[in-house]
């Protein structure tokens, strides 16, 4: 995966603070990169009270055969049909 992501400045996460794991107050140190490669992940939905994820998400494998427009914004997901 390293050879496929580049780093960014401006990323519109930048300052932003990331947990260790569940219930920890450990930051992690993060790159923040250019989103610009689709990976396939495995995510087991249960949330905690604050909707974070219980559990990690896991990388399956990168979608060579999609484009990053191929993939909906994730507030798209969220919307209820119309």
């Amino acid at each position: 995966m390293g050879g496929l992501l580049r780093p960014v400045a401006d990323h519109p996460w930048a300052g932003w603070s990331f947990s260790a794991g569940w219930g920890s107050r450990e930051k992690l140190q993060v790159s923040l990169v250019v989103p610009e490669t689709v990976v396939e992940i495995s995510v087991d939905v249960s949330r905690d009270a604050r909707g974070r994820l219980r559990h990690p998400v896991r990388f399956v494998r990168v979608r060579a055969d999609m484009a990053v427009e191929d993939v909906p914004p994730l507030d798209a997901l969220r919307r209820p049909a119309t």
